[in-house]
């Protein structure tokens, strides 16, 4: 039997297509919400994964694309960034991603957000990535996730 996949991830493959990559969503069998989950349903280490998180930035929403093994410090964060950043309520989450808690993506989203992007993410060969649901995770490297997202890089801790 064959599982179709969610709305959220067919934007997302559409997305990675038009920007360039082989746009392939791997469907998990149960939702990794977490970062430990997702390592766990790719067999990778759990700072390979990429965590896509909203927060405001002086009010902005903008995207942070963090390694699963690291916890953002707002405040240092913030200020590499150059203003108060605080972390999004799930709401605005789902208004400027149109995609739920726990499974949102890098990008197909309505608008594109300011993204930014953790420097250790480097050091892993490939890195997996929300596509768009709980459920679903697609696998990028660095250097593309950076060119398909437009990402600024930062040091993220």
């Amino acid at each position: 039997m064959t599982r179709s996949l969610h709305p959220n991830a067919h934007r997302v493959s559409d997305t990675l297509i038009a920007r360039g990559h082989h746009g392939l969503i791997v469907q998990q069998p149960e939702t990794v919400h977490t970062a430990e989950q997702a390592a766990a349903a790719v067999g990778v280490e759990v700072g390979a994964i990429v965590k896509s998180l909203v927060f405001l930035l002086d009010d902005d929403p903008i995207l942070l694309l963090v390694s699963g093994a690291h916890r953002v410090s707002v405040e240092r964060t913030g200020e590499r960034l150059g203003g108060e950043l605080v972390p999004a309520s799930s709401d605005l989450v789902t208004e400027v991603t149109g995609q739920p808690l726990g499974g949102v993506a890098p990008l197909g989203h309505p608008t594109n957000l300011p993204t930014y992007i953790d420097r250790a993410l480097q050091l892993h060969p490939d890195l997996w990535a929300s596509g768009g649901c709980p459920n679903t995770l697609f696998r990028t490297v660095y250097s593309e996730l950076m060119r398909i997202t437009a990402a600024i890089d930062v040091d993220v801790d």
